[in-house]
């Protein structure tokens, strides 16, 4: 199953390794993210959830951007982004997806 979470940049940090190494390391405040839309195959042709990450003020989004997350119930956030699954079923709207979704030492892909 496709996993995945919004996250933004907060900076730059090192951490040493076992034979005292300093190796730079980027640190990301990810999620919470907040389900917004889930899309279905039978519905759109394919299943995928749509993701807000960050606070914003409701008069800082257009009427329409407004409208999207009122319909949904949940309040407006600063990044809405779609990500496909392979069950949207397993969401409901309104959920809140957060950095457990991943194990420890996991690899991930990370786009920016």
């Amino acid at each position: 199953m496709a996993r995945g979470i919004l996250g933004r940049k907060v900076g730059m940090t090192r951490i040493f390794d076992e034979n005292g190494n300093a190796v730079p390391v980027t640190a990301i405040e990810a999620g919470p993210c907040v389900v917004v839309q889930k899309k279905s195959r039978e519905k759109d042709g394919y299943d995928a959830i749509q993701l807000g990450f960050g606070t914003v003020s409701e008069h800082a989004v257009t009427k329409p951007v407004r409208g999207h997350f009122k319909g949904a119930g949940v309040s407006p956030a600063k990044y809405l982004r779609e990500i496909r699954v392979d069950d949207a079923a397993k969401y409901g709207v309104g959920d809140s997806l957060k950095a457990d979704i991943f194990h420890e030492g996991e690899f991930v892909d990370v786009t920016g």
